[in-house]
């Protein structure tokens, strides 16, 4: 009945929605209560650490007033400052690593369990060839995928959660210091207010939308390298399997004549992906090296007239940096992003196919019973 239906790749969101079904047991079933105490720990870290940056932001204006002034009393006073904040940012950033680690571990066992209870209850392990699908060597999906689809998000939403927290709070002070801006052209003044905001937003969107452009196609690069990743281990097993007790003469050039057009289309898809990787480092790399050096050049104009001290400089231009940082959320982690997507997507078809075995099961017994 199963093998006779015709198979449909299912889009995206469906396989998205599949997954979250279940990892979110995480949160609300017999695990919710250490599951909610670590999440809560870390968002309190993000929040902590965010404070830290603020004050040292403001650190770095006390200290470059006081290089600019040359006073050797308020050098060393802000130095004794910087200690205290140092010793927080190093304390919070080790727990972070404790936290994220402990969530992801954690996390990742349960649904490893969830997913082993799953495919080996009621025989599904072995009636999963009967289902049409794409399910190919369902332990490494287990076992890497699910590695992957828990590890991720962990860091990813604690990322986007910091971005978000941190572009808020140092916009403020991106909009303070900066101030405005009058540009003269053609006989006209034209005042821009908070130009350093308007300036970090309209750079982090040609970014976003070039990232986007040139890395649309990752996701779908990396299903494919894990595919054939997938296909050649099961290639590889199967020619092991069948060997066992045969002439080695015979099935050996048997296996590789199968081996290599499976590992020739691994090293088609890394060859791929590696092609999409280099189009979106130029982009991310580029950008690392561009944002300090805007962040400065567009305060000097302000500098240069004197309506703006060298200590608020660099408060500023690092205050462009972390929300300029904050923006790029998206293009920093777009083939993360698309790894976990990837990963996702395998783990829930794997789902679906299992879950097709009960369907047809059920259908079968109702038409047993019908009969």
């Amino acid at each position: 009945m199963l093998s006779s239906q015709l198979y449909h790749s299912p889009d995206e969101p469906q396989l998205l929605l599949r997954f979250w079904k279940m990892a979110r047991g995480f949160w609300t079933g017999r695990s919710a209560g250490w599951a909610w105490l670590l999440t809560v720990l870390l968002v309190a870290t993000v929040l902590l650490q965010l404070l830290t940056q603020y004050y040292l932001n403001f650190w770095n204006r006390d200290f470059f007033n006081a290089v600019e002034r040359k006073d050797g009393k308020e050098l060393l006073g802000q130095a004794l400052r910087f200690l205290p904040l140092a010793a927080a940012s190093l304390s919070l950033a080790v727990f972070s690593v404790w936290g994220r680690m402990t969530l992801q571990r954690t996390w990742r066992a349960w649904l490893s369990d969830e997913l082993y209870r799953y495919w080996l209850g009621r025989n599904r392990f072995v009636r999963l060839n009967s289902v049409a699908g794409d399910y190919q060597a369902p332990e490494y999906r287990i076992a890497e995928d699910g590695r992957l689809a828990t590890d991720l998000p962990v860091d990813l939403i604690l990322g986007l959660l910091a971005s978000l927290l941190t572009a808020a709070t140092f916009i403020g002070i991106l909009w303070v210091v900066g101030g405005n801006i009058s540009v003269g052209a053609g006989g006209l003044t034209v005042t821009i207010p908070g130009y350093l905001v308007v300036a970090v937003v309209i750079y982090s969107i040609v970014v976003a939308a070039t990232t986007m452009l040139i890395g649309r196609r990752l996701t779908h690069v990396l299903e494919e390298n894990k595919r054939t990743e997938a296909q050649l281990r099961a290639i590889g097993t199967h020619v092991r399997e069948r060997g066992e007790g045969v002439a080695p003469e015979t099935e050996g050039e048997d296996g590789l004549r199968a081996i290599r057009p499976a590992l020739k289309a691994v090293i088609a898809a890394w060859l791929d992906y590696c092609w999409q990787l280099m189009r979106l480092t130029v982009i991310t790399h580029t950008n690392s090296l561009l944002t300090p050096v805007i962040g400065l050049l567009l305060c000097t104009p302000k500098y240069v007239a004197g309506t703006m001290l060298l200590g608020e400089v660099v408060q500023a231009a690092a205050a462009f940096v972390m929300v300029q940082g904050a923006c790029s959320w998206f293009t920093d982690n777009y083939p993360r992003l698309a790894e976990w997507a990837a990963s996702a997507n395998r783990v829930a078809s794997l789902l679906l196919a299992l879950d097709k075995i009960d369907e047809g099961q059920r259908y079968d017994e109702s038409a047993h019973m019908g009969s």
